[in-house]
């Protein structure tokens, strides 16, 4: 099976687990949409500011002396996005209605970027 096909079987997984999902995307941490589901907002764009994001996570992690970076969240009024770092290689985000159920995103979201870190 090839990476593509991966990735995809990847994000049908999520959509399948968590049903509040609206979108979910995998991008490089050079900002380029690798992979996404198909929802409302620009693949580019969202690869572009969650690589930024996962960079200042990354700094902030340094700077406090707080470990590698794992993941963030960005939480608003119509919804939640969440953010996880998929080793050195990129970023995996999830866009979630307002309600959604943090600890299974967490849950799903986590072994997901496991598994992107081995196919990527």
């Amino acid at each position: 099976m090839d990476k593509q096909t991966q990735l995809n079987d990847v994000i049908q997984g999520l959509r399948s687990a968590i049903a509040e999902l609206r979108e979910v995307l995998i991008a490089s941490t050079d900002g380029l949409a690798i992979a996404h589901s198909h929802g409302a907002s620009d693949p580019n764009r969202v690869a572009a500011m969650a690589a930024a994001t996962l960079g200042v996570g990354k700094r902030i992690s340094t700077t406090l002396d707080l470990g590698e970076m794992r993941e963030t969240t960005v939480k608003s009024a119509n919804g939640q996005a969440f953010l996880y770092s998929i080793g050195s290689k990129g970023v995996l985000v999830l866009i979630a209605q307002a309600d959604a159920n943090v600890g299974l995103i967490n849950l799903e979201a986590r072994d997901a970027a496991a598994k992107l870190d081995e196919i990527l």
